[in-house]
């Protein structure tokens, strides 16, 4: 993709601002993390407390915990949040979309389930559904009886896994939930709590993989105020394509080069993050 000057954000953005009758915030980032709160606390104190804010988001995924202070944060500035989503928006940053009063979907929006994963030393990773089907598994494909082939995987869990971090996994598995549950209360609050732990159960376990790629039609089906608009799209994307072409190590012409890891936009200007290598702390500028 061609370079495009993130100095044309602030035009996009006060056209979309215009079009929805709303202050507009472009958040995205590589990876959700808590080190974003002071920058993004920066953007809404200067925007201030408004009746209505749209968030165009772009992310592949983050911390679970950052996902939650960020939706938090946003609450707290916007009497009514709507997450306008024109591509990526992954993992944590669907975890994020969970707290809007709406959504609006373009048709490349990409959302994904937001099961913990573990980590494996040898830099393979599985969820928490791998664990729990194994029992399923073993009894489809090599007939065994399905609670038979639990004790065994538990057996097989662990000897391969230490004890107390298959403990942790299962916690942060139901810590996962929760923030889900509590999001969502913001965007369905009249409806049934078991409505609400459906939806995220869904979302958590529902597909047979991390990476499935859900539609904004699939998350209106599962029971989520997602919709779509035309006009909002159209300049949606023309953000989209700025921050596609800037956002990420592969950007950068050099591997010992810096590179944009994150961005802040609003019609006044743009704060962007860049990390550096050799573990170096990133450093944001205007």
């Amino acid at each position: 993709m061609p370079q495009i000057d993130p100095g044309s954000l602030p035009a996009l953005v006060e056209q979309l601002e215009r079009q929805r009758n709303s202050r507009v915030l472009v958040l995205a980032a590589s990876h959700l993390d808590t080190e974003m709160l002071p920058a993004l606390y920066d953007q809404l104190q200067a925007i201030g407390p408004c009746p209505r804010l749209d968030v165009v988001l772009h992310g592949r995924g983050g911390v679970v915990n950052a996902a939650r202070r960020i939706a938090l944060l946003l609450r707290h500035h916007a009497d009514q949040l709507a997450f306008i989503v024109p591509f990526h928006c992954a993992s944590a940053a669907t975890l994020l979309t969970l707290c809007a009063d709406e959504i609006v979907a373009g048709e490349l929006a990409h959302f994904s389930p937001f099961d913990p994963q573990l980590a494996g030393a040898d830099d393979s990773s599985f969820s928490g559904l791998d664990i729990e089907q194994f029992g399923d598994m073993a009894a489809q494909w090599f007939g065994h009886e399905s609670n038979e082939a639990r004790q065994q995987s538990l057996a097989l869990m662990c000897n391969s896994v230490f004890p107390p971090s298959l403990t942790a996994f299962y916690r942060s598995t139901r810590e996962v939930a929760t923030i889900g549950e509590e999001l969502l209360a913001w965007q369905l609050p009249y409806h049934p709590v078991t409505e609400r732990q459906r939806i995220v159960k869904q979302l958590m376990s529902g597909y047979h993989s991390h990476n499935y790629a859900l539609t904004g039609s699939e998350m209106e089906v599962i029971g989520l105020r997602v919709k779509r608009q035309h006009a909002t799209e159209q300049i949606a994307w023309q953000i989209s394509k700025v921050v596609q072409a800037n956002l990420g190590g592969a950007m950068r012409m050099a591997e010992e080069a810096p590179w944009i890891d994150a961005m802040l936009a609003t019609r006044d200007g743009v704060n962007l993050r860049r990390k550096h290598p050799g573990g170096l702390a990133p450093r944001w500028s205007a």
